[in-house]
């Protein structure tokens, strides 16, 4: 993958925003060990940003957050399923592709704050990490960050 190939693949990006983009460690990203490619802003908190391949295709869009949940309870991710600290996790939004999203609309999920669950999934539990239980969690993983961005698309 390009730099040129990830500016190219956001869906729901403003031009300000794809100029401003962050490049993750695009030499550094293994795509065999994640079933996506998350990475936080550290110039601006609040923006993270999701690639994923869809065939032979890159898909990419911006999400934005705003504050944690309450401290001191659990919280379940949506898209890896790993129950985390309320602190680790965080309501993302993401402004629809195409006309809603100028107009304002959004669609919003709770992810790791770190935007990682490939690699979350593949820290846990010894138990949880065999290659069948990565196959099946990644894989289902996946599906659910298919479908997010696919409601992120949807323009009708």
């Amino acid at each position: 993958m390009t730099e040129e190939q990830l500016r190219s693949s956001f869906i729901n990006a403003t031009d300000d925003e794809l100029r401003r983009l962050p490049m993750p460690g695009l030499r550094e990203s293994i795509w065999e060990e994640r079933e996506y490619l998350g990475w936080r802003d550290m110039q601006a908190a609040q923006l993270g940003y999701v690639s994923l391949w869809q065939g032979s295709e890159l898909v990419s869009i911006v999400v934005r957050t705003s504050g944690s949940l309450r401290p001191g309870i659990a919280a379940m991710c949506s898209m890896c399923h790993s129950t985390q600290p309320a602190t680790q996790v965080r309501l993302f939004t993401a402004r629809f592709a195409g006309k809603k999203g100028l107009a304002g609309s959004s669609v919003g999920t709770y992810i790791c704050e770190s935007l990682s669950c490939p690699m979350v999934i593949r820290r846990a539990a010894p138990h949880m990490t065999t290659p069948s239980q990565l196959e099946r969690r990644g894989g289902a993983m996946l599906e659910r960050i298919t479908r997010f961005v696919a409601k992120v698309a949807d323009e009708s």
